[in-house]
């Protein structure tokens, strides 16, 4: 099987994961038939089993007392969901131009929210408050939509982070013109690995109010976490889930993925294990083809993503041969994601293929 540099979506589950989700099916004294050597359990659904409830308190051990998570199915439906229930139909969402729920959400965070997202063009895909402040004029204005939710990505869609300081100042900035601050944490764990910080010291301690914490990114098969900050956005939440179709029966299944995923091993949990592999993978990948000749790496790698600009013939050749995305087709431009299951062999692979595809012209 090929290397593939698509997306750490294409990654498989982590075999410690696998292992939770059958534990979580096994219930040796249930009595019931059995099914090849696993007893399927019963267990009270709609998450009002112990591992969801086991879970939930996971999440407040790192994240904070104030910390509720709820868990979904998808990404879209965290951001969306999430977005829901700090908006009401007139208010508007302010995002960067190149977020993902701007970009590759289908529309769907205005199809459902019904109000209206307003991009900001950034350099590098990250807000500030300077960017934002144009955005404000008509704050209190009948004819125009009232900005209510700053929405940022940690790390971006072009792979950039926030520093904790720029988050802290955004959530100020936020807050002092009665905004919340909505941080769509797909490849959270990444982040915090590069930054060298906690999970809490990048969200509740920083000022985030909302928070959409990605789990399929990093090693799970399914399931993503809606984990709010303040209390005002708990009470009608269950009913927003079930409403946006993301209450899963067997919720048991979503927890005990999480449970795994940040269970504290001692050796500082699956999840910055798997998002370390992952940044370091992208490291290594941008080293092997830095100065080959007709590729240029055009941003910093402080992630699992590396952007780079070659020609569409070189483009095309390597398509052939490997899976990843064209991110800008007028300028040729790349992305190669990396994932806790990339090896370095599979790195070698394609650095060697990269630098025979762009001196083949």
């Amino acid at each position: 099987m090929q290397p593939c540099f698509a997306s750490d979506n294409y990654a498989g589950v982590h075999p410690r994961v696998m292992a939770a989700l059958a534990a979580a099916n096994d219930c040796p004294e249930h009595g019931g038939p059995d099914y090849g050597g696993i007893t399927p359990a019963p267990a009270p659904a709609y998450g009002a089993d112990q591992l969801t409830q086991a879970a939930r308190a996971r999440f407040k051990e790192l994240l904070g007392d104030s910390a509720e998570a709820f868990f979904v199915f998808l990404g879209t439906a965290a951001n969306v969901l999430a977005l829901q229930a700090m908006t009401r139909p007139h208010h508007a969402v302010l995002c960067a131009s190149s977020a993902h729920i701007n970009v590759d959400e289908c529309g769907a965070p205005e199809a459902h929210l019904g109000c209206k997202l307003m991009s900001v063009d950034t350099p590098d895909g990250k807000l500030t408050p300077e960017l934002l402040l144009p955005f404000l004029h008509h704050l209190g204005n009948e004819h125009h939509n009232q900005p209510r939710v700053v929405s940022i990505a940690q790390a971006t869609e072009l792979g950039t982070l926030y520093s904790l300081d720029e988050i802290r100042n955004l959530a100020r900035f936020a807050h002092e013109h009665g905004m919340w601050l909505h941080m769509d944490g797909a490849r959270l764990g990444n982040a915090a690995v590069a930054l060298g910080c906690e999970l809490r010291e990048m969200t509740a301690d920083a000022g985030v109010d909302a928070l959409s914490f990605g789990g399929t990114k990093n090693g799970l098969m399914f399931g993503e976490a809606v984990v709010f900050f303040r209390p005002e956005f708990v009470g009608d939440f269950p009913f927003i889930r079930k409403q946006g179709m993301q209450l899963c029966s067997k919720m048991r299944f979503i927890a005990a993925q999480f449970l795994e995923l940040l269970r504290d091993d001692g050796q500082g949990g699956l999840w910055r294990e798997n998002a370390a592999r992952a940044n370091a993978m992208a490291r290594l990948l941008a080293e092997r083809v830095a100065g080959i000749p007709g590729v240029a790496i055009i941003q910093g790698v402080e992630t699992n993503a590396v952007f780079a600009q070659l020609s569409p013939a070189a483009i095309a050749r390597l398509q052939a041969r490997f899976a990843f995305y064209v991110w800008n087709h007028e300028a040729n431009v790349v992305r190669w994601m990396t994932s806790f299951a990339t090896t370095e062999a599979e790195v070698e692979q394609f650095a060697k293929a990269v630098r025979e595809e762009a001196q083949a012209g």
